[in-house]
């Protein structure tokens, strides 16, 4: 198996993850109704569209740095969620 084949299915299992992770927190936002779920399937969701993107030939990770900026985002949500938490309880 190639170099470039290798990191495309990497990328899928980890694209992969990140989605059923978004649909177990998805899950317990309707079963909870707590916003930190929904926050962190979000989080999830642009993760996994992040990791699905980069192995596509129509995003070329070397000329368009902004993929990351999805990464960036969903850490951004994470950190949000577990601040608005943390101050709803308080």
């Amino acid at each position: 198996m190639t170099r470039i084949a290798m990191l495309g299915l990497v990328n899928g299992l980890l694209s992969c993850g990140f989605a059923v992770a978004a649909l177990l927190f998805f899950k317990s936002y309707t079963e909870t109704r707590d916003r930190l779920f929904m926050q962190f399937g979000s989080a999830f969701a642009l993760m996994s569209v992040e990791r699905l993107l980069i192995p596509l030939d129509v995003v070329r990770v070397d000329d368009r740095p902004w993929i990351y900026l999805l990464r960036l985002l969903a850490f951004i949500v994470i950190i949000y969620a577990i601040v608005d938490k943390n101050r709803a309880e308080a």
